[in-house]
């Protein structure tokens, strides 16, 4: 039975509010904001612009049991029309030098290709964040040749390179379509080295404990990906699980919440503050409104009140040295070598 999103399965959870006081309500030995300024670096501050992340909609082929999105088949929301030519109008007049496409499964909205397309014309570099199992569908079966023709970077989803840990957090037959998929990059040169094609690889705990150490686990998962499957990849990246949504959900309904964020106030790290992604990122929601990360915007913390709101009136002057909007959740991303959407920072 598939997994149903939050939403649809009625939880409360399903509420950013809820989210947020169900986090504030924890007593943890400090604040996010009070482990800041004690390391000298506080208030935190955002720097200039320099990444576009656009989430253009929460539909996804896949549901997985972990995801911070509440992705899934059975949600509608979808970046119009109007926001997508805003976002791209907000690249092409600024100095932004990359996009970085995400969703839910950020190639099923209509406009996909278009966005790439027009992005690659105005010289921005381009990720597209890819489930893999996206490639496997009949209707996206030219998906791979399409990014490799325009030079876009892979971002893949895998949680393990055992089939089992993949298969627990993703649903069944997941693993074995993400090795095709990656057979099929590889074909096309991605993750091959000399090529020019990257292929980065993303991958997160299953349970409630913090992601080892990226530079070992690069080596395990190349040595592993190749022996078992002959694939290959350019850079392993590893996120922390961020006590949103689902996962959520998942650490209340297994009794791990509070462990788990003691764990993360305990492992905070001073070293990863300064590459905090919030700091260099602006992130764009399905509707136009604007976040300082896309875990603010799973938990509906927009930028701060100086500063503008939607992408319709953005401009990077006024984005830049704006006060990122902060919680609980942001220990996950300053725990042990750090987290962001390029992996660890610390």
């Amino acid at each position: 039975m598939a997994l149903l999103t939050l939403l649809n399965s009625r939880s409360p959870l399903a509420d950013p509010v809820e989210q947020r006081a169900m986090l504030a309500r924890l007593a943890l030995a400090r604040t996010f904001g009070g482990a800041v300024s004690a390391t000298g670096r506080g208030p935190l501050l955002a720097s200039d612009v320099s990444v576009l992340q656009m989430n253009v909609g929460k539909r996804c082929n896949q549901a997985c049991r972990h995801c911070h999105v509440d992705a899934g088949p059975d949600r509608p929301e979808v970046m119009p029309p109007e926001v997508v030519n805003a976002c791209l109008r907000f690249l092409e007049t600024s100095r932004v030098d990359t996009l970085d496409v995400t969703g839910g499964a950020p190639e099923l909205h209509p406009l996909f290709r278009d966005i790439v397309t027009r992005a690659r014309a105005a010289g921005r570099h381009v990720i597209d964040r890819c489930n893999l199992t996206i490639a496997t569908l009949p209707s996206y079966a030219d998906l791979p040749e399409f990014l490799a023709a325009h030079q876009v970077e892979v971002i893949a989803s895998l949680p393990s390179f055992a089939a089992r840990q993949t298969d627990a957090q993703r649903g069944a037959g997941v693993f074995e379509s993400s090795i095709a998929a990656l057979r099929r990059f590889n074909r096309l040169g991605y993750g091959v080295e000399g090529s020019g094609l990257t292929l980065n690889l993303v991958t997160n705990p299953v349970g409630a404990f913090l992601p080892g150490s990226q530079q070992a686990l690069e080596a395990d998962w190349r040595r592993e990906l190749a022996r078992r499957y002959g694939v290959t990849f350019s850079r392993l990246f590893t996120i922390t699980n961020m006590p949103i949504s689902r996962y959520l959900q998942y650490l209340v309904d297994s009794g791990n919440l509070q462990g788990y964020m003691d764990r993360l106030v305990t492992a905070f790290n001073p070293a990863t503050v300064d590459g905090l992604m919030c700091r260099f990122t602006l992130s764009v929601g399905w509707d136009g409104r604007l976040y300082d990360c896309d875990f603010n915007q799973m938990l509906d913390l927009g930028t701060r009140a100086a500063t503008p709101h939607t992408i319709f009136e953005a401009t990077t002057a006024a984005l830049a040295g704006r006060p990122i909007a902060t919680g609980p959740h942001c220990f996950g991303c300053t725990a042990g070598n750090g987290s962001s959407c390029g992996g660890a920072v610390g």
